[in-house]
């Protein structure tokens, strides 16, 4: 457990925010979030087809009627495009109806999250979705550089989430409670999993957090929902948080 309490400032740093995140948010008098909307813009570039001189007319309307076939098809799809990579290759996350699979090539990592959640940018973020209705249902992933070529050189599964938990996932000021921790083996890799409750002054949050090893980093996914709507989203939380996967890049 040394070595995670030595990497608790830059672990603070990055995941903080992980289960309150605040910029990108605007915060009311009343204590609930506002989120700020974000959009994506999708630019489509449509190849044209050049025919050769010697093409006859006939050969050139068929090639503009496949191209505008091929644009067409585009249209169709590019509201599925986002600027997260989710193209279905072997290490992606298993897709699941009403889930979006997210598949980061750069940093080596896979995971589910619930349709209908938009993409913000956070500071000290690597990936975030939330709900826009309501913020406190999010997943958030982060890393960190590490030595280490396993999770459990910093410890058992409880004593990794008391650390964070208390030092890195919920300000100082917030009562937190540590539910249950466990671990579990996928394709030779460990991940310790989490879940832990904690109370603010004006709200209560239960979140679900899993954490693992691989390319030299500490990887650190997070998600949750306000204790009022958590046995509504506990099934998909679940989902989120076991859909999280490490591959090597």
């Amino acid at each position: 457990m040394a070595a995670l309490q030595n990497s608790m400032p830059s672990l603070h740093h990055t995941l903080f925010t992980n289960s309150f995140p605040q910029r990108g948010l605007q915060k009311l008098s009343h204590g609930a979030f506002l989120c700020c909307k974000t959009s994506v813009s999708l630019h489509v570039r449509g190849e044209h087809l050049s025919s050769p001189p010697a093409a006859s007319s006939s050969s050139s309307q068929f090639q503009d009627s496949c191209g505008r076939r091929r644009m067409i098809a585009v249209g169709i799809t590019a509201p599925l495009v986002s600027i997260v990579d989710r193209t279905p290759i072997a290490f992606a996350a298993e897709t699941k109806k009403g889930f979006l699979p997210v598949t980061d090539k750069k940093d080596g990592y896979t995971f589910l999250y619930p349709f209908g959640w938009q993409e913000v940018v956070i500071e000290g973020q690597d990936k975030v979705f939330k709900d826009v209705i309501e913020p406190l249902e999010s997943v958030s992933v982060n890393m960190i550089l590490t030595s280490k070529q396993d999770i459990r050189d910093f410890g058992s599964p409880q004593e990794v989430a008391e650390t964070l938990i208390k030092k890195v996932l919920a300000p100082p000021t917030q009562k937190t409670k540590l539910i249950q921790a466990g671990e579990h083996d996928v394709d030779g890799k460990t991940y310790y999993t989490f879940e832990f409750v904690t109370q603010a002054p004006n709200y209560t949050r239960h979140a679900l957090t899993a954490v693992s090893i691989g390319n030299g980093k500490f990887y650190t996914l997070t998600t949750g929902a306000n204790e009022r709507r958590w046995d509504k989203m506990k099934e998909r939380l679940l989902t989120v948080v076991d859909s999280f996967k490490i591959f090597n890049v």
